[in-house]
């Protein structure tokens, strides 16, 4: 797709309400039933360069108008969590929210690529969708009724022909990722990549596009006028019927370790590697021609009335907590501003409870309220940072860099538990050589991914990234 979209319409339709079921003349892109909106930000050429002077669009800890989030790093060395809230999305009422979990040594780095670069992607097929609809008719309606009748019976409802059309924008933007990091000329994603989370809302509609084990789910009221939790994603495993069968049609195999039989993996069907704890991600590209998948599941959800409020976190969150443990803890925070971090810091909490002789996962977590409000004062204002003034990471490493060749520690994340009485080699990088990328990948280049580890996305690193061992 190249660095650059653009979201303006070209269509040249009247603007004007008939009375109709559908008020704009013109059904666009996810649109319907809505006036046309007024030009924002978005309208103009976005390209990665832009992207930290747009507004209302943040991805490190802190708050926006209708939202929170907040990452904390884990035990196990650079965060490869990573999150986004971007209001004003495509319009006035449009946010786009993900979360993105990385895994294997440049697993940070894919996720930070995935985080930037999908948005503008779906962006712009969204627009190149509506261009192509606006320009053969179909979908334009001028406001007699009889010509509407006429075209929903040809295309279906129109609900269906929106289904299909943001349905479309999520598969080709998907494929355009993979397909940029395959061709990635400084990252390498081999044994590398992310889970994908995301989730456009624009006013009562949902559109919901994931892949890989990170979910999403909904806090919501019941008849009772209490709190339950709705889970909107599937968490996407390889022990799925659907998944399981998919890759062993393709040679790869699908079984758990002995000594973690409730961790299915994914692995090469000549070699007991990666060892994939998911069935679709992007990158991996060592699985690709054996089963694992970037195709992500598509799903449209209306809000109602009842709905309050969406939450997205990476498996960090849900190893511990439950839904409706999660669902009683952002309900319950003293102000919305706080309530990300205070799940975050819920979840660690269960870490040591629950493992307490491993390391904590990283955890990414984003909530957004469907009533569009927030508090009045943030409980955390100082952690409140804008795309437009970041600098550096927030959990002190290097700026953030997508081409690989900042000095972060790069080989980190591939064990999700580890016990604390294994070498620290495997955990935080000595203080010494922290910001010595050069450094740390040589310690770290001979790690061994079976020793003593329990929930890992990513178990065995593969000859590729290996030295040879000394004779």
């Amino acid at each position: 797709m190249g660095g650059c979209v653009s979201t303006s319409s070209k269509s040249t339709c009247s603007n004007k309400s008939n009375g109709d079921k559908f008020s704009p003349s013109c059904c666009e892109v996810g649109f319907l039933g809505q006036k046309r909106r007024k030009r924002t930000f978005s309208d103009h050429v976005i390209g990665l360069q832009h992207l930290p002077s747009i507004p209302n669009r943040i991805f490190m800890n802190g708050k926006s108008q209708t939202s929170c989030i907040f990452t904390q790093q884990g035990r196990k060395g650079i965060n490869q969590d990573a999150m986004i809230v971007w209001e004003d999305f495509m319009s006035e009422e449009a946010i786009f929210c993900g979360v993105f979990d990385g895994h294997g040594p440049h697993g940070h780095l894919v996720a930070r690529k995935v985080r930037d670069a999908l948005p503008l992607k779906l962006l712009s097929f969204l627009h190149s969708l509506q261009s192509k609809e606006n320009g053969t008719g179909k979908t334009c309606f001028k406001g007699n009724t009889n010509k509407l009748d006429e075209e929903l019976e040809k295309v279906g409802s129109a609900e269906d022909k929106l289904n299909s059309l943001w349905k479309e924008a999520f598969l080709k933007s998907y494929k355009a990722m993979d397909k940029e990091l395959r061709s990635h000329p400084n990252l390498d994603c081999f044994c590398s990549g992310s889970t994908s989370v995301t989730i456009v809302k624009q006013g009562s509609n949902l559109f919901m596009g994931y892949i890989g084990d990170s979910r999403a789910i909904m806090g919501s009221k019941d008849s009772s006028d209490s709190m339950v939790a709705v889970q909107l994603t599937v968490d996407l495993k390889p022990d799925l019927p659907r998944e399981a069968e998919r890759i062993k049609r393709c040679k790869g195999r699908v079984f758990a370790l002995q000594d973690e039989p409730e961790v299915p993996r994914v692995w090469l069907p000549f070699d007991d590697a990666p060892g994939l704890a998911m069935a679709r991600a992007f990158g991996d590209f060592c699985l690709k021609e054996y089963g694992v998948i970037s195709i992500p599941e598509f799903s449209h959800r209306t809000l109602t009335e009842k709905d309050q409020f969406i939450v997205i976190a990476s498996d960090g969150v849900w190893d511990v907590l439950s839904n409706e443990e999660v669902v009683e803890i952002v309900s319950t925070a003293p102000t919305r501003s706080s309530a990300a971090r205070i799940l975050v810091n819920s979840a660690a909490r269960e870490w040591k409870l629950k493992y307490p002789t491993s390391k904590m996962d990283d955890c990414a977590v984003v909530c957004v309220f469907l009533d569009g409000k927030m508090d009045s004062e943030s409980d955390y204002e100082d952690q409140c940072y804008s795309s437009a003034t970041l600098q550096s990471n927030h959990s002190g490493n290097a700026v953030e860099s997508d081409d690989g060749q900042k000095s972060e520690p790069s080989l980190q994340r591939n064990f999700t538990v580890r016990s604390s009485e294994e070498s620290d080699n495997y955990g935080r990088l000595p203080t010494e050589l922290e910001g010595n990328s050069e450094a740390a990948v040589t310690e770290d280049q001979n790690w061994l991914g079976l020793e003593g580890v329990t929930r890992v996305n990513s178990l065995v690193q593969l000859p590729r990234f290996s030295e040879e061992r000394p004779t």
